[in-house]
């Protein structure tokens, strides 16, 4: 692999020579809006644009660590700031596509890239100059004269180079370099593990029989992946969830259920070439030594230190805090379904892979709520909509669709971003479905951030990725209640990105803690169910019927069913997470046997697996959650708080959302975030609203 990296290195030095012009990473975009030309972007072209991207950022550092001048915020902390537009460029186009439109050949490019920019980012924060010049800054920093922006994100660089061993003797930074090379690797590899895995299983069924029990619209989406796999006649299901949870709730045959679940949770866990157990250890250590090398107890300790929570042991009480309430919810749900299985007269015990078919049972049973009745009334498009009108009607913003823009799938559709009085606010792009080249999940990113350069302010380009059931020839994508929520929770993700109001690239948008981020989108969550905004997007996709009142109450109804489940096998994912990360000892330890050791000491019942098991969990191996699961449900406090404050005033009241704009969503990193929500609420949030939300 090394040998073909380097081919592929010295290639691309001998294309940058030549052909530069033909690189759009090169020159302007000179697209509508500055969206990326992907139709013109080539595979050729990424690894020449790093190259000089890298070139050209490490020259625009040297000229401000070696500037004569006297320090000032403007020539090095905003310097700093505005340095590296070309390596941004190609970065956020790249590593956007190595997400959603993969192959090998950006893989190796992937492999080849990483450990350079791993390399190229301990040369900026391990640069000594530099540091001096960020030091005298920080030290002086109340005499500057500087805003709080100003201030806060001078803080936060001179923390960010202590952070990344500034202040090591030589022998320490050479080990930190060579322990970042090796975890960029090693999760570039961790991540491609898990897609390979997702993308190698299926499921194939050839008796119509075995399909006993399924909604009409599973069975359809069934027989046209099996015609894209060239199995027409058969029905294939896989591992990616618009056809695994259907599958789980819905299926009578027991067996086939069970090897779904089994393949879905032991996906790179097979002994094989795309094994993650080895990586999963090797990753825990390595963090563990660079915390060490920083002077910190464990990875934990080093990553909570920027958070909201601080510390670990505040992260463990809080969790700890809501396990019980959560478990004995679980275990109370256990003996609902175990109930319900002996009434139709089997005797097995309820197992793990029973939690979606039997959970799904008791709904129906007890509220007379079927979701697959639920389903033609959440089209895809009107759901989509749906959060379209509840932002116009909160913060007076219109999506309008563009067509003919430059896009890198089809399936991508654009959008202009709109403010009140017209205004251009940013771009807005979707990407609802999966497919091969494409990891797992719900995401949202960038392609531009908002910042100020110039006194002008460049608004973002902002897109939401998911992986939502596709349409059929039949029928239009119809969402689940799941995807509906996380429809709008992405969506509140892009909201944050899209409202920045931020001079400085480094502290705009989503730019702040990991369990601040999650406020903005778990917010959004609230209006997705609210029965106000159900009748305005709930309409059945073949009558244009307005959702029933009677299925929105029982919808309401069921609002907390099922949450002791949902609750226990998110905290579950938290804790290991925090197993793994406050070792304070390197070890090789057995993966499986230490996870069991997790969720024993926490007496997590077997009906109930982890959320994500280690050698899946993309969040925190690969995905920059390492110590920071937990923040969902940290999150979840806040905003759980921050709706009362709208359902108090109105889910609509102008000046709440107002306050919510200009103090949550406006603000980026700018401030503390407890500054922020306190100036919003008026008070630190009180979790009240959270226990009761949840029902336990």
């Amino acid at each position: 692999m090394k040998q073909v990296g380097t081919l592929l290195l010295i290639a691309s030095m001998m294309i940058a020579c030549s052909s530069t012009k033909n690189n759009p990473f090169f020159s302007e975009y000179g697209t509508p809006y500055d969206i990326p030309p992907f139709e013109q972007i080539k595979t050729s072209h990424y690894l020449p644009a790093f190259n000089e991207g890298i070139k050209q950022h490490n020259q625009e550092i040297e000229a401000i660590a070696n500037n004569t001048e006297a320090p000032t915020f403007a020539n090095t902390i905003e310097a700093m700031d505005k340095a590296g537009n070309l390596l941004r460029k190609v970065s956020l186009v790249f590593f956007t596509l190595t997400e959603n439109e993969t192959n090998e050949a950006m893989n190796q490019i992937a492999e080849e890239i990483s450990p350079v920019l791993s390399e190229h980012n301990d040369n900026i924060y391990l640069n000594a100059h530099l540091f001096k010049r960020v030091k005298t800054l920080y030290d002086t920093r109340a005499d500057l004269g500087l805003t709080v922006e100003q201030d806060r994100l001078l803080s936060d660089v001179y923390r960010q180079f202590v952070r990344s061993g500034a202040s090591l003797d030589e022998a320490g930074q050479s080990r930190l370099r060579e322990i970042n090379k090796e975890m960029s690797l090693l999760t570039l590899k961790f991540s491609d593990n898990v897609l390979k895995e997702t993308n190698a299983y299926t499921l194939v069924i050839d008796k119509p029989e075995d399909l006993a029990g399924l909604p009409q619209g599973s069975i359809d989406a069934a027989a046209e992946t099996a015609k894209e796999k060239n199995m027409a006649g058969k029905w294939v299901f896989t591992l990616h969830k618009p056809s695994l949870i259907p599958f789980l709730q819905y299926a009578e045959r027991r067996d086939l259920r069970e090897a779904m679940f089994k393949a879905y949770i032991n996906r790179a866990d097979n002994d094989n070439e795309q094994d993650n157990k080895t990586i999963v250890n090797q990753l825990a250590n390595l963090r563990l030594e660079r915390a060490n090398l920083l002077g910190y107890p464990n990875h934990a300790a080093y990553v909570l230190d920027e958070n909201m929570a601080k510390t670990p042991e505040a992260v463990m009480t809080f969790l700890n805090g809501i396990w019980d309430k959560g478990l004995n919810r679980a275990k109370q749900e256990v003996a609902d379904m175990q109930a319900l299985i002996v009434a139709e007269g089997d005797t097995f015990k309820l197992q793990a892979w029973d939690w979606w078919y039997y959970s799904e049972k008791v709904r129906k049973a007890r509220f007379d709520l079927d979701e697959a009745d639920l389903k033609p009334y959440f089209k895809l498009e009107n759901v989509r909509q749906g959060v379209f009108d509840v932002v116009n009607k909160l913060y007076g913003l219109t999506f309008v669709p563009l067509d003919s823009m430059p896009v890198y799938h089809p399936d991508v559709e654009v959008f202009q971003v709109l403010d009140a009085d017209g205004s251009h606010v940013g771009i807005f792009l979707t990407d609802y479905f999966p497919r091969p080249g494409k990891r797992a999940g719900a995401w949202m990113g960038n392609f531009a951030e908002q910042y100020v350069l110039d006194g002008k302010d460049v608004r973002p380009i902002v897109y939401n990725v998911g992986n939502f059931t596709k349409p059929t020839a039949d029928a239009p994508s119809l969402l689940n209640l799941d995807e509906v929520e996380t429809l709008f929770h992405e969506f509140g993700h892009a909201l944050h990105g899209l409202l920045s109001r931020c001079n400085y690239l480094s502290s705009s948008g989503t730019n702040v803690s990991r369990d601040f981020v999650e406020l903005p989108s778990q917010i959004m969550e609230n209006w997705a169910m609210h029965p106000e905004v159900l009748r305005m997007y709930a309409k059945h996709y073949q009558t244009g019927e307005v959702i029933p009142d009677a299925l929105i109450e029982k919808i309401n109804r069921s609002a907390s069913f099922n949450q002791g489940f949902m609750t226990t096998e998110l905290i579950a994912a938290a804790l290991l997470d925090m197993d793994w990360h406050t070792l304070t000892e390197p070890n090789q330890t057995d993966v499986r046997a230490f996870e069991k050791a997790s969720m024993d000491a926490i007496g997590l019942i077997e009906e109930i697996v982890p959320r994500y098991r280690s050698t899946f969990f993309n969040h925190i191996f690969s995905g920059g959650y390492s110590s920071g699961y937990y923040a969902y449900l940290w999150a979840e406090v806040l905003d759980a708080d921050a709706f009362d404050a709208f359902e108090q005033n109105g889910i609509f009241d102008p000046a709440t959302a107002a306050a919510f704009r200009t103090n949550i969503l406006e603000k980026g990193d700018t401030e503390d975030p407890m500054v922020l929500y306190k100036r919003f609420r008026g008070a630190e949030p009180d979790p009240a609203a959270f226990i009761r939300r949840r029902g336990l």
